[in-house]
């Protein structure tokens, strides 16, 4: 038998790029509304390029890359205001990050100068070959790390800063773990660290990814229901058969697929895709323009509509399907696995920018992170295997499978996994976003420092770092007020201790 090839979530991907555009349009919104009510000027955001190292631990290398960064003065108590770091992550920055979100009317607040730096190898940070494979041996978080370090002080000489400027960052997902390990590995750059959602413990096969999609689904708080993961259990079931009963262009037709599933890897592929719209639901549950959870169960276990008890979840879960495509304005649903490995050996930069080959690149060589369907927690399909996910490594960046555990492992010692050396770490997460299981949770931490997390009930990934919104749960506005007091308590002891 052939061995199936990995899968990389490419629905999940758009799903996360449709989420962010959404944001975009909605921060972009607010700011333009502020400006016309008289609130808020539309501030001049500087965007600057700074020319960093290329490998900051080897003294013979002199190549550089341009590095992006933004910076919003209109806050800034002039000439001891503190410094508001936004990190970027796996993707672009946009001028909006130093506009808009939690981070800036903290900083409107305290009188913060706002600066947002881009992640090496995303967005404009990267040269031009910067993604032949043989190049991205220098994108690693320990070099992004070094990056920040060097970008404090190019802010602090042309700003004219010194200890008086207390700095504290901020960090969603990736960016949120980066936000924790800066303050781990840099203490004496930044006073304190906001960390969103951030996975900070590498691990190969993240089965509870699913296994959290899994509870979340059934959570009645948020719409789920126990009848809603039974059905989409028994709609991924009835796919398999179909598929295994040698239906598959039936199938390609019912989902819509861009082409007919034929082969062993491009049915992995559509099981991907149909799963990617359950978990990119899940994972940004009421964060704007895509399904919510409470919808999704709506059309799983619609009882209204006569559809053949036969074959009454597969129907449901194609109409959830056509749905989910319109919503996205997607012509056909991703079930090709050669365009999967084409998109991911793609070096052209501009096809580059929503950042897919990057991140694969750093889930083979630091983090795993494959979310996997092998548990009997999960409920779509056992045709999700970590071997199916894995596969790209090789077959894309030449690295062996069997190296990914130790490279894991050096992640986990380098950073401290789920028990990292920290203080003044702020982890904030949601119940029911499936990457909490990988952050820092209460019983994780010190019993000194108890204050140090925060999870928030019926919540989903990074929805802390919005601004508030008038449909916000109480939870997730009382997180933000708790998340305040923290930033507020670390500037006063920053400023005292200097009074010493």
């Amino acid at each position: 038998m052939k061995k199936p090839h990995g899968t990389t979530g490419r629905v999940l991907r758009k799903i996360k790029e449709r989420v962010r555009k959404i944001q975009y349009e909605k921060a972009k919104k607010n700011v333009l509304m502020s400006a016309v009510n008289g609130h808020k000027p539309i501030c001049e955001v500087r965007d600057g390029k700074i020319h960093q190292p290329l490998d900051h631990f080897d003294s013979q290398n002199d190549e550089t890359f341009p590095q992006r960064f933004l910076v919003n003065e209109a806050y800034w108590e002039r000439p001891h205001g503190p410094v508001f770091l936004f990190i970027g992550g796996e993707g672009p920055i946009s001028e909006f990050d130093v506009l808009a979100g939690h981070h800036v009317d903290m900083a409107e607040e305290h009188g913060a100068l706002l600066v947002a730096l881009e992640h090496r190898f995303y967005g404009e940070s990267i040269n031009k070959d910067g993604l032949e494979t043989e190049n991205l041996g220098d994108l690693s978080s320990q070099q992004a790390l070094t990056d920040i370090a060097e970008f404090h002080q190019y802010i602090s000489d042309r700003f004219d800063l010194s200890d008086k400027n207390t700095w504290i960052s901020f960090g969603g997902s990736y960016a949120g773990a980066l936000s924790a390990w800066l303050r781990g590995k840099f203490p004496h750059l930044v006073y304190g660290a906001v960390a969103s959602s951030a996975p900070v413990k590498a691990k190969l096969d993240f089965s509870a990814f699913n296994k959290v999609v899994g509870l979340s689904l059934a959570n009645e708080d948020v719409g789920g229901s126990d009848k809603c993961v039974g059905d989409i259990w028994e709609a991924f079931a009835a796919v398999e058969a179909a598929l295994f009963a040698g239906k598959a262009t039936e199938a390609g037709k019912d989902f819509g697929c861009c082409e007919t599933p034929e082969d062993l890897e491009d049915q992995i592929e559509l099981m991907q895709s149909l799963a990617d719209i359950v978990m990119g639901t899940v994972a940004y549950n009421e964060e704007g323009g895509i399904l919510t959870i409470e919808d999704l169960c709506d059309i799983m276990t619609n009882e209204t509509e006569t559809f053949d008890s036969e074959t009454e979840a597969y129907d449901r879960l194609i109409k959830l399907v056509q749905i989910d495509r319109a919503t996205g304005e997607e012509p056909c649903l991703d079930t090709s696995h050669k365009q999967t490995i084409k998109d991911l050996r793609d070096t052209n930069l501009d096809s580059a920018y929503n950042g897919a080959r990057q991140w694969y690149y750093q889930t083979c060589t630091e983090f795993g992170f494959y979310q996997t369907c092998e548990d009997a927690s999960c409920p779509f399909s056992r045709m999700l295997t970590l071997q199916a996910q894995t596969d790209l490594c090789p077959e894309v960046f030449n690295i062996p499978q069997h190296s990914l555990p130790g490279h894991i492992a050096f992640t986990n010692k380098y950073y401290g996994g789920d028990h990292p050396d920290t203080d003044r770490v702020l982890y904030v997460n949601g119940d029911i976003d499936p990457w909490h299981e990988l952050s820092v949770l209460e019983e994780d931490l010190d019993k000194e420092d108890e204050d140090m997390t925060i999870l928030i009930e019926g919540t989903a990934h990074c929805a802390d770092m919005n601004p508030d919104g008038v449909a916000d749960r109480p939870a997730l506005k009382q997180a933000r007020k708790a998340i305040e007091r923290k930033v507020a308590k670390w500037l006063k002891e920053a400023a005292r201790k200097l009074m010493d």
